[in-house]
Protein backbone atom coordinates (compact mmCIF):
# COMPACT_ATOMS: atom_id res chain seq x y z
CA UNK A 1 0.00 0.00 0.00
CA UNK A 2 1.73 3.39 -1.02
CA UNK A 3 1.57 6.22 1.38
CA UNK A 4 -1.51 8.12 0.26
CA UNK A 5 -3.80 4.74 0.39
CA UNK A 6 -2.40 4.40 3.72
CA UNK A 7 -3.35 7.54 4.89
CA UNK A 8 -7.05 7.54 3.21
CA UNK A 9 -7.30 3.91 5.23
CA UNK A 10 -6.02 5.27 8.44
CA UNK A 11 -8.70 8.63 7.97
CA UNK A 12 -11.40 6.17 7.32
CA UNK A 13 -10.31 4.00 10.73
CA UNK A 14 -10.08 6.84 13.09
CA UNK A 15 -13.41 8.22 11.97
CA UNK A 16 -15.09 6.07 13.61
CA UNK A 17 -13.50 5.97 16.99
CA UNK A 18 -15.17 7.67 19.74
CA UNK A 19 -13.95 10.76 21.67
CA UNK A 20 -11.11 11.60 18.72
CA UNK A 21 -11.36 14.79 16.87
CA UNK A 22 -9.62 14.81 12.98
CA UNK A 23 -8.44 17.58 11.76
CA UNK A 24 -7.57 18.32 8.15
CA UNK A 25 -7.56 21.58 7.36
CA UNK A 26 -4.83 23.64 5.85
CA UNK A 27 -4.75 26.34 8.48
CA UNK A 28 -5.10 23.62 11.05
CA UNK A 29 -2.13 21.37 9.47
CA UNK A 30 0.07 24.23 9.39
CA UNK A 31 -0.66 25.36 12.96
CA UNK A 32 0.06 22.29 14.48
CA UNK A 33 2.94 21.51 12.72
CA UNK A 34 5.09 23.97 14.16
CA UNK A 35 6.72 25.31 17.56
CA UNK A 36 8.74 28.25 17.83
CA UNK A 37 11.29 27.16 15.87
CA UNK A 38 11.95 30.53 14.41
CA UNK A 39 13.89 31.52 17.25
CA UNK A 40 16.77 29.40 15.08
CA UNK A 41 17.54 31.01 11.69
CA UNK A 42 19.53 27.36 11.38
CA UNK A 43 16.05 25.35 11.98
CA UNK A 44 13.83 27.63 10.19
CA UNK A 45 14.45 26.66 6.43
CA UNK A 46 14.88 23.27 7.14
CA UNK A 47 11.10 23.19 9.10
CA UNK A 48 9.26 25.94 7.78
CA UNK A 49 7.95 23.10 4.89
CA UNK A 50 7.14 20.44 7.20
CA UNK A 51 3.39 19.51 7.39
CA UNK A 52 1.43 17.23 8.84
CA UNK A 53 -0.96 14.70 6.86
CA UNK A 54 -3.50 15.02 9.49
CA UNK A 55 -4.19 16.00 13.37
CA UNK A 56 -5.96 14.11 15.41
CA UNK A 57 -6.99 14.91 19.19
CA UNK A 58 -8.15 12.67 21.80
CA UNK A 59 -10.19 13.03 24.74
CA UNK A 60 -9.70 9.35 26.35
CA UNK A 61 -6.81 7.18 26.91
CA UNK A 62 -9.25 4.74 24.52
CA UNK A 63 -8.84 7.05 22.07
CA UNK A 64 -4.91 7.42 21.99
CA UNK A 65 -5.21 3.39 22.27
CA UNK A 66 -7.04 3.64 18.69
CA UNK A 67 -5.39 6.18 17.49
CA UNK A 68 -2.13 3.98 18.05
CA UNK A 69 -2.86 0.94 16.81
CA UNK A 70 -4.18 2.43 13.44
CA UNK A 71 -1.22 4.26 12.83
CA UNK A 72 0.92 1.27 13.57
CA UNK A 73 -1.65 -1.37 11.38
CA UNK A 74 -1.36 1.39 8.61
CA UNK A 75 2.79 2.66 9.16
CA UNK A 76 2.27 6.07 9.19
CA UNK A 77 4.14 8.61 11.60
CA UNK A 78 2.83 9.77 14.60
CA UNK A 79 3.89 12.91 16.15
CA UNK A 80 2.81 14.20 19.61
CA UNK A 81 2.24 17.85 20.04
CA UNK A 82 1.59 20.00 23.47
CA UNK A 83 0.83 23.63 23.36
CA UNK A 84 3.50 23.88 20.96
CA UNK A 85 5.52 26.26 22.87
CA UNK A 86 9.26 24.29 22.40
CA UNK A 87 11.66 26.26 20.78
CA UNK A 88 14.01 23.26 18.89
CA UNK A 89 10.81 21.66 15.96
CA UNK A 90 10.74 19.26 19.19
CA UNK A 91 6.68 18.54 17.56
CA UNK A 92 7.86 19.07 14.50
CA UNK A 93 6.53 16.27 11.80
CA UNK A 94 9.62 15.80 9.96
CA UNK A 95 7.70 12.83 7.77
CA UNK A 96 3.94 14.04 7.48
CA UNK A 97 1.73 11.18 8.91
CA UNK A 98 -0.19 12.49 12.10
CA UNK A 99 0.14 15.39 14.66
CA UNK A 100 -1.94 14.05 17.61
CA UNK A 101 -2.90 16.73 19.96
CA UNK A 102 -2.74 15.77 23.90
CA UNK A 103 -4.47 19.21 24.61
CA UNK A 104 -7.77 17.47 25.80
CA UNK A 105 -6.16 14.86 27.89
CA UNK A 106 -6.02 17.52 30.92
CA UNK A 107 -6.94 15.63 33.71
CA UNK A 108 -5.67 15.75 37.22
CA UNK A 109 -6.39 12.48 38.10
CA UNK A 110 -4.51 12.53 41.74
CA UNK A 111 -2.83 14.77 44.29
CA UNK A 112 -1.56 13.03 47.44
CA UNK A 113 -2.53 15.41 50.49
CA UNK A 114 0.46 13.34 52.39
CA UNK A 115 3.28 13.59 50.45
CA UNK A 116 2.20 16.12 47.29
CA UNK A 117 2.51 13.42 44.65
CA UNK A 118 0.43 14.06 41.86
CA UNK A 119 -0.78 11.83 38.55
CA UNK A 120 -1.86 14.17 35.81
CA UNK A 121 -2.21 13.53 31.77
CA UNK A 122 -0.11 14.96 29.42
CA UNK A 123 -2.02 18.08 28.16
CA UNK A 124 -2.94 19.90 31.46
CA UNK A 125 -1.49 23.32 31.38
CA UNK A 126 1.26 24.54 33.66
CA UNK A 127 0.02 27.49 34.99
CA UNK A 128 -3.92 25.20 35.97
CA UNK A 129 -1.97 22.31 37.81
CA UNK A 130 -0.16 24.76 39.46
CA UNK A 131 -3.02 26.73 40.67
CA UNK A 132 -4.79 23.08 41.57
CA UNK A 133 -1.60 22.20 43.90
CA UNK A 134 -1.80 25.41 45.51
CA UNK A 135 -4.88 23.93 47.14
CA UNK A 136 -3.18 21.59 48.86
CA UNK A 137 -0.41 23.54 50.03
CA UNK A 138 2.41 22.02 47.25
CA UNK A 139 3.54 24.40 44.01
CA UNK A 140 5.65 22.69 41.01
CA UNK A 141 9.41 22.55 41.69
CA UNK A 142 10.38 23.18 37.75
CA UNK A 143 8.97 25.27 34.79
CA UNK A 144 9.68 27.01 31.86
CA UNK A 145 9.28 30.80 31.18
CA UNK A 146 6.23 29.44 29.26
CA UNK A 147 4.02 27.78 32.40
CA UNK A 148 1.09 29.70 31.77
CA UNK A 149 0.35 27.86 28.20
CA UNK A 150 2.96 24.88 28.33
CA UNK A 151 1.62 21.67 29.26
CA UNK A 152 3.11 19.35 31.69
CA UNK A 153 3.98 16.49 29.01
CA UNK A 154 5.13 18.96 26.61
CA UNK A 155 7.54 20.28 29.20
CA UNK A 156 8.83 16.72 30.29
CA UNK A 157 8.78 15.34 26.92
CA UNK A 158 10.77 18.61 25.58
CA UNK A 159 11.99 20.33 28.40
CA UNK A 160 15.17 19.74 30.83
CA UNK A 161 14.64 23.03 33.50
CA UNK A 162 13.92 26.51 33.98
CA UNK A 163 12.35 28.08 36.73
CA UNK A 164 13.37 26.39 40.20
CA UNK A 165 16.39 24.91 38.74
CA UNK A 166 19.13 27.06 41.21
CA UNK A 167 16.77 24.76 43.82
CA UNK A 168 15.94 21.63 42.07
CA UNK A 169 18.17 20.94 39.34
CA UNK A 170 17.01 19.54 35.83
CA UNK A 171 14.33 16.90 35.20
CA UNK A 172 16.06 14.71 34.64
CA UNK A 173 17.47 14.47 38.33
CA UNK A 174 16.08 11.35 40.33
CA UNK A 175 13.31 12.39 42.31
CA UNK A 176 11.14 14.71 39.75
CA UNK A 177 9.67 11.82 37.55
CA UNK A 178 7.72 9.22 39.50
CA UNK A 179 6.17 7.09 37.18
CA UNK A 180 4.27 7.54 33.88
CA UNK A 181 1.30 5.56 31.98
CA UNK A 182 2.58 5.25 28.51
CA UNK A 183 0.91 3.44 25.32
CA UNK A 184 2.75 1.79 23.02
CA UNK A 185 2.51 2.22 19.07
CA UNK A 186 1.58 -0.98 18.27
CA UNK A 187 -1.23 -2.89 16.20
CA UNK A 188 -2.64 -4.08 19.42
CA UNK A 189 -1.67 -1.14 21.55
CA UNK A 190 -2.79 -0.73 25.38
CA UNK A 191 -1.05 1.55 28.44
CA UNK A 192 1.44 0.84 30.32
CA UNK A 193 2.07 1.51 33.96
CA UNK A 194 5.81 2.24 34.43
CA UNK A 195 8.01 3.49 37.35
CA UNK A 196 10.36 5.76 38.05
CA UNK A 197 13.46 3.77 36.41
CA UNK A 198 12.16 3.02 33.20
CA UNK A 199 9.71 6.54 32.70
CA UNK A 200 13.54 7.93 33.02
CA UNK A 201 14.29 6.87 29.30
CA UNK A 202 10.73 9.07 28.03
CA UNK A 203 12.45 11.95 29.82
CA UNK A 204 13.25 14.93 27.41
CA UNK A 205 13.03 11.96 24.77
CA UNK A 206 10.99 14.63 22.61
CA UNK A 207 7.89 11.95 22.20
CA UNK A 208 10.04 9.51 20.13
CA UNK A 209 9.52 6.36 21.86
CA UNK A 210 6.14 6.39 24.01
CA UNK A 211 3.02 7.77 24.19
CA UNK A 212 2.88 9.87 27.47
CA UNK A 213 -0.78 9.44 28.79
CA UNK A 214 -0.23 10.07 32.83
CA UNK A 215 2.61 11.53 34.43
CA UNK A 216 3.50 10.68 38.33
CA UNK A 217 5.25 13.63 39.93
CA UNK A 218 6.94 15.26 43.14
CA UNK A 219 5.76 18.59 44.39
CA UNK A 220 7.01 21.36 46.48
CA UNK A 221 5.57 22.87 49.27
CA UNK A 222 4.31 26.07 48.27
CA UNK A 223 5.77 29.29 49.12
CA UNK A 224 4.65 32.78 48.38
CA UNK A 225 7.72 34.27 46.40
CA UNK A 226 9.17 37.71 46.55
CA UNK A 227 10.10 39.59 43.31
CA UNK A 228 13.30 41.83 44.14
CA UNK A 229 15.99 43.35 41.04
CA UNK A 230 19.68 43.93 42.33
CA UNK A 231 21.14 46.69 39.75
CA UNK A 232 25.39 46.19 39.69
CA UNK A 233 27.42 48.91 37.99
CA UNK A 234 29.69 45.73 37.28
CA UNK A 235 29.61 43.06 35.48
CA UNK A 236 32.09 40.82 37.85
CA UNK A 237 30.25 42.33 41.21
CA UNK A 238 26.71 40.98 39.67
CA UNK A 239 28.01 37.34 39.12
CA UNK A 240 29.85 37.77 42.70
CA UNK A 241 26.95 38.86 44.18
CA UNK A 242 24.82 35.63 42.27
CA UNK A 243 27.55 33.50 43.76
CA UNK A 244 26.81 34.82 47.21
CA UNK A 245 23.16 34.50 46.99
CA UNK A 246 23.35 30.67 46.02
CA UNK A 247 25.83 30.30 48.42
CA UNK A 248 23.52 31.29 50.92
CA UNK A 249 20.90 29.67 53.28
CA UNK A 250 18.05 32.34 51.78
CA UNK A 251 15.54 30.10 49.79
CA UNK A 252 15.19 31.39 46.11
CA UNK A 253 13.19 29.92 43.38
CA UNK A 254 14.92 32.48 40.31
CA UNK A 255 17.83 33.68 39.87
CA UNK A 256 18.57 36.03 36.59
CA UNK A 257 21.06 38.10 35.50
CA UNK A 258 20.85 40.31 32.30
CA UNK A 259 23.46 42.77 31.18
CA UNK A 260 22.69 46.19 30.87
CA UNK A 261 22.00 46.24 27.15
CA UNK A 262 18.98 43.97 27.59
CA UNK A 263 17.70 46.38 29.34
CA UNK A 264 16.20 48.73 27.51
CA UNK A 265 14.97 45.52 25.25
CA UNK A 266 12.58 44.35 28.37
CA UNK A 267 9.55 45.19 29.36
CA UNK A 268 9.07 48.08 32.05
CA UNK A 269 7.81 45.80 34.83
CA UNK A 270 11.35 44.21 35.55
CA UNK A 271 12.06 47.96 36.56
CA UNK A 272 13.27 50.87 34.35
CA UNK A 273 16.62 51.09 31.85
CA UNK A 274 19.77 51.88 33.72
CA UNK A 275 23.34 51.95 33.34
CA UNK A 276 23.69 48.85 35.83
CA UNK A 277 23.80 45.00 35.06
CA UNK A 278 20.26 43.56 36.97
CA UNK A 279 19.46 40.85 39.18
CA UNK A 280 16.35 39.32 39.32
CA UNK A 281 15.61 37.38 42.35
CA UNK A 282 12.35 35.34 43.12
CA UNK A 283 13.43 34.96 47.06
CA UNK A 284 11.26 33.70 49.97
CA UNK A 285 9.99 36.57 52.32
CA UNK A 286 11.84 35.75 55.45
CA UNK A 287 14.94 36.11 53.69
CA UNK A 288 14.23 39.27 52.17
CA UNK A 289 15.70 41.10 55.12
CA UNK A 290 19.08 39.01 54.67
CA UNK A 291 18.69 39.63 51.15
CA UNK A 292 19.03 43.25 51.42
CA UNK A 293 21.80 43.28 54.05
CA UNK A 294 24.00 40.74 51.44
CA UNK A 295 23.02 43.42 48.38
CA UNK A 296 24.25 46.61 50.28
CA UNK A 297 27.13 44.86 51.55
CA UNK A 298 27.98 44.68 47.65
CA UNK A 299 27.64 47.92 46.78
CA UNK A 300 24.65 47.31 44.44
CA UNK A 301 21.31 48.72 44.66
CA UNK A 302 17.77 46.32 45.61
CA UNK A 303 14.57 46.85 44.53
CA UNK A 304 11.82 45.06 46.14
CA UNK A 305 8.88 44.22 43.39
CA UNK A 306 6.73 42.96 45.84
CA UNK A 307 4.71 39.53 45.84
CA UNK A 308 4.12 37.90 42.45
CA UNK A 309 0.60 38.28 40.96
CA UNK A 310 0.28 34.71 39.65
CA UNK A 311 -2.88 35.79 37.78
CA UNK A 312 -1.44 37.91 35.21
CA UNK A 313 1.68 37.48 32.78
CA UNK A 314 3.91 40.29 34.30
CA UNK A 315 6.17 38.93 36.47
CA UNK A 316 10.15 38.45 37.12
CA UNK A 317 9.25 35.07 35.31
CA UNK A 318 8.38 36.43 31.92
CA UNK A 319 12.21 37.80 31.86
CA UNK A 320 13.60 34.69 32.71
CA UNK A 321 14.68 31.19 30.72
CA UNK A 322 13.46 32.06 26.74
CA UNK A 323 11.10 34.74 27.50
CA UNK A 324 14.37 37.48 27.52
CA UNK A 325 15.12 35.61 24.36
CA UNK A 326 11.45 36.38 23.07
CA UNK A 327 11.32 39.94 23.80
CA UNK A 328 14.36 40.59 22.41
CA UNK A 329 13.75 38.90 19.11
CA UNK A 330 9.82 40.69 19.21
CA UNK A 331 11.65 44.19 18.79
CA UNK A 332 14.66 42.82 16.79
CA UNK A 333 13.96 39.38 14.80
CA UNK A 334 18.04 39.43 13.98
CA UNK A 335 18.82 38.08 17.01
CA UNK A 336 19.27 34.08 17.71
CA UNK A 337 20.81 32.55 21.11
CA UNK A 338 23.12 30.04 22.54
CA UNK A 339 22.83 27.91 25.35
CA UNK A 340 25.47 26.22 28.13
CA UNK A 341 26.96 25.33 31.03
CA UNK A 342 29.64 27.95 32.11
CA UNK A 343 33.15 27.09 33.24
CA UNK A 344 33.90 28.09 36.73
CA UNK A 345 35.55 31.29 36.95
CA UNK A 346 32.51 32.00 34.78
CA UNK A 347 33.77 36.15 34.28
CA UNK A 348 36.70 35.02 32.70
CA UNK A 349 35.29 32.13 30.07
CA UNK A 350 32.68 35.47 29.74
CA UNK A 351 35.49 37.85 29.03
CA UNK A 352 37.46 35.81 26.67
CA UNK A 353 34.20 35.56 24.37
CA UNK A 354 33.65 39.09 24.75
CA UNK A 355 36.80 39.78 23.66
CA UNK A 356 36.15 38.11 20.41
CA UNK A 357 32.58 38.67 19.88
CA UNK A 358 31.86 42.10 21.27
CA UNK A 359 28.27 43.40 20.79
CA UNK A 360 27.46 40.79 18.80
CA UNK A 361 26.77 38.51 21.95
CA UNK A 362 24.49 40.03 25.10
CA UNK A 363 24.72 37.98 28.19
CA UNK A 364 22.02 36.77 30.19
CA UNK A 365 22.76 34.37 32.48
CA UNK A 366 20.41 31.81 35.21
CA UNK A 367 21.79 30.22 38.48
CA UNK A 368 21.06 26.51 38.18
CA UNK A 369 22.18 23.58 40.57
CA UNK A 370 24.14 20.88 38.31
CA UNK A 371 24.81 17.76 40.67
CA UNK A 372 24.12 19.50 43.68
CA UNK A 373 26.49 22.45 42.91
CA UNK A 374 25.67 25.90 42.26
CA UNK A 375 26.61 26.61 38.60
CA UNK A 376 25.70 29.48 35.72
CA UNK A 377 24.33 28.78 32.85
CA UNK A 378 24.12 31.11 29.88
CA UNK A 379 21.35 31.91 27.29
CA UNK A 380 23.57 34.65 25.38
CA UNK A 381 21.71 36.61 22.76
CA UNK A 382 23.68 35.80 19.18
CA UNK A 383 23.36 38.58 16.29
CA UNK A 384 22.71 36.22 13.55
CA UNK A 385 25.54 36.92 11.36
CA UNK A 386 24.82 33.14 9.07
CA UNK A 387 25.44 29.78 10.22
CA UNK A 388 29.18 29.80 10.09
CA UNK A 389 29.95 32.60 12.12
CA UNK A 390 27.45 30.67 14.73
CA UNK A 391 29.50 27.53 14.37
CA UNK A 392 32.70 29.59 15.16
CA UNK A 393 30.77 31.10 18.22
CA UNK A 394 30.07 27.61 18.92
CA UNK A 395 33.63 26.47 18.78
CA UNK A 396 35.12 29.26 20.63
CA UNK A 397 32.40 28.61 23.87
CA UNK A 398 33.90 25.09 23.76
CA UNK A 399 37.14 25.84 23.64
CA UNK A 400 37.00 28.31 26.94
CA UNK A 401 35.66 25.50 28.48
CA UNK A 402 31.90 25.66 28.68
CA UNK A 403 29.30 22.51 27.68
CA UNK A 404 27.06 23.64 25.22
CA UNK A 405 23.31 22.70 24.56
CA UNK A 406 22.47 23.45 20.90
CA UNK A 407 19.44 24.61 20.10
CA UNK A 408 20.01 24.79 16.33
CA UNK A 409 19.45 21.25 16.11
CA UNK A 410 16.60 18.82 15.75
CA UNK A 411 17.94 15.62 17.25
CA UNK A 412 17.89 15.10 21.22
CA UNK A 413 21.55 13.71 21.45
CA UNK A 414 23.29 16.61 19.50
CA UNK A 415 20.94 18.85 21.82
CA UNK A 416 21.94 17.99 24.56
CA UNK A 417 25.13 16.16 25.77
CA UNK A 418 25.48 15.16 22.53
CA UNK A 419 25.71 11.26 23.34
CA UNK A 420 23.50 8.55 22.52
CA UNK A 421 21.66 7.57 25.55
CA UNK A 422 20.81 3.36 25.00
CA UNK A 423 18.11 2.99 27.50
CA UNK A 424 16.17 5.84 25.28
CA UNK A 425 16.82 3.67 22.20
CA UNK A 426 16.30 0.16 23.93
CA UNK A 427 12.32 2.18 25.25
CA UNK A 428 12.52 2.44 21.46
CA UNK A 429 12.45 -0.62 20.39
CA UNK A 430 10.08 -1.67 22.99
CA UNK A 431 7.81 0.97 22.65
CA UNK A 432 7.70 1.92 19.22
CA UNK A 433 9.51 -0.97 17.15
CA UNK A 434 8.95 0.43 13.61
CA UNK A 435 9.96 3.81 14.62
CA UNK A 436 6.88 5.51 13.44
CA UNK A 437 6.87 8.04 16.56
CA UNK A 438 8.16 11.43 15.94
CA UNK A 439 11.12 10.08 13.77
CA UNK A 440 14.32 11.65 12.83
CA UNK A 441 14.77 13.28 16.06
CA UNK A 442 16.51 10.00 17.99
CA UNK A 443 19.84 9.73 16.55
CA UNK A 444 20.49 6.60 18.44
CA UNK A 445 17.94 4.81 16.85
CA UNK A 446 18.35 6.23 13.18
CA UNK A 447 21.99 5.21 13.89
CA UNK A 448 21.19 1.67 15.10
CA UNK A 449 22.19 -0.44 12.08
Amino acid sequence: MGRAEALIALRQALSAVPDLELLAEPADLQRFSRDAFEYSPVLTPRLEPCRADLVARPRTVEAVERLASACAEHQVPLTLRGSGTGNYGQCVPLQGGVVMLTTSLRQIRSIDAATGVVTVEPGCVMRDLDQELRRYGRQLRLMPSTWRSATIGGFVAGGSGGIGSLRWGFLRDPGHLLGMEVVPLRPDAQRHQIGELDAEALNHAYGTNGIITALRLATAPVVNWQQVSVDCERWEQAIELMHRVAASALDLHLGTLLEQPLLSRMPSWGGPAVSAHRLLLLVAPDGLTSLQRMVQSAGATLRDLGPEDLSGGNGLRELSWNHTTLHVRASEPGWTYLQMLLPQPEAQAIAALRQRWGDDLIWHLELVRQQGCPRLAALPLVRWRGAEQLDRLMDDCRAVGAVLFNPHVITVEDGGLGVIDADQVAAKHRFDPAGLLNPGKLRGWEERL
